[in-house]
């Protein structure tokens, strides 16, 4: 069961970030603005607001596993719809299709991890399920690169993948090939949950949805929004700048967006991901508030080295955000968590509502973009970063995070 968790964690990724890496042939093959490019992403992350507070209803009510199967079925059928028909008015409903499974399974399967590898391990778990989410996020562009160059190549016939993808995909439109792995991949999780027998979830406090009448206590507080806010911008910050990364090196220092363009998505996966060990280490050593602080300064110092350096600098400093941005979420996360002494269930589908800046920030850079150029666009994200190294300043837990300091003079308190 563990195993399958983690599983979906990978298919997860897989779906979910690939349409960074797809903006340029969007643009390209539909013939959009740059805002109507970043809708397709809203229609996605639009979804994980509407979906993650009641998914926890749900879950509460019918069990993981029947909700995990709807979830996986609504991803299959969004990604078929979109596999059969890839237009531009398909792609809007498909992807928020996609993107309703997607916010339930997040909802459903860290409880379930728990449980099946046992409380005691779920640190570690959890740790190594960011890791295989991430190494899905690097690993997507990559598929998507090889579709795109080799899909309309003569003597792809030969590869009987290429080939069977060549007949389903029109040809003048390679990229949405991906989109059939994507039918492929969450139709086989179906039949593998539908097989499973799963454990019996007690959900901690901390996992339950909630009432209504928590929900209404927490949104009475302005700390509850403040957090909301940040957690709504750190998204923003992520899908902001991986959503324009490939199309600003196309625009601006003529990069392939197939190849290097995809490349370098890639590679601000593949650091945030790494970046989260690193982060692991520092919140050992320094108050999370602090370290905030400092990766939020070096994002925002990477962030005016990508739009304005050279060529060669820019595709550095794009994916070294990143690695900055890495720790972002957690410490967002756990400093609004720990600043409540209650309702922590109803606090945390809150703050994932807050995904939906994903959906937001994306779309007002292509907005910016369209009038002022993409530079101008991206440049937004000074204001997402600054909201986000702002909770470093103002943020009073209620719980700091332990480090080795903390620990050494509570040692020699108790002596």
């Amino acid at each position: 069961m563990v195993g399958v968790v983690f599983l979906t964690f990978f298919v997860m990724s897989l779906v979910t970030n690939i349409l960074n890496s797809l903006i340029p042939d969007i643009i390209s093959s539909y013939s959009v603005t740059l805002a109507a490019a970043a809708f397709l992403n809203f229609a996605f992350f639009i979804a994980y607001g509407v979906m993650s507070i009641p998914a926890g209803f749900w879950v509460e009510r019918f069990t993981e596993k029947p909700v995990m199967i709807v979830a996986f079925v609504a991803a299959t059928a969004g990604a078929l719809s979109f596999a059969l028909h890839p237009s531009y008015s398909a792609a809007l409903p498909s992807f928020f299709v996609i993107g309703t499974g997607m916010a339930t399974l997040q909802v459903a399967i860290n409880p379930l991890l728990r449980v099946a590898g046992g409380e005691e391990h779920f640190a570690f778990n959890s740790a190594f399920a960011q890791l295989i989410f991430g190494s899905a996020s690097f690993i997507s562009p990559h598929i998507y690169s090889y579709l795109v160059e080799n899909l309309n190549r003569p003597g792809s016939q030969t590869n009987p993948l290429l080939a069977i993808l060549g007949r389903l995909t029109p040809a003048a439109l390679p990229w949405a090939s991906i989109y059939w792995i994507f039918v492929v991949s969450t139709a086989l999780m179906v039949v593998l949950l539908a097989f499973l027998q799963f454990p019996k979830v007690e959900r901690t406090a901390d996992e339950s949805a909630g009432s209504l009448q928590m929900y209404t206590s927490l949104l009475r507080r302005p700390m509850v929004w403040a957090f909301f806010l940040a957690v709504f911008a750190y998204v923003g910050c992520e899908q902001g700048t991986a959503n324009w990364i490939s199309k600003f090196l196309s625009v601006y220092h003529g990069y392939d967006p197939h190849t290097t363009g995809a490349s370098a998505v890639s590679w601000f996966w593949g650091l945030l991901t790494a970046g989260c060990f690193v982060g692991m280490g520092l919140l050992k050593l320094f108050d999370s508030r602090k370290v905030l602080i400092g990766t939020s300064v070096g994002a925002l110092l990477c962030l005016t080295a990508a739009l304005f350096g050279p060529a060669r600098v820019s595709l550095i400093a794009f994916p070294a955000i990143g690695l900055f941005a890495s720790v972002m979420w957690p410490i967002l996360v756990s400093l609004g968590l720990n600043s409540a002494a209650e309702h922590h269930g109803p606090f945390a589908g809150i703050l994932s509502t807050g995904i939906m800046g994903g959906a937001v920030v994306p779309v007002i850079i292509g907005r910016i973009g369209d009038h002022f150029g993409l530079r101008s666009g991206v440049s937004f994200l000074y204001l997402t970063f600054a909201c986000v190294l702002s909770v470093g300043f103002w943020a009073r837990p209620l719980i700091a995070n332990a480090t080795l300091s903390l620990r050494k003079a509570e040692t020699e308190v108790s002596r």
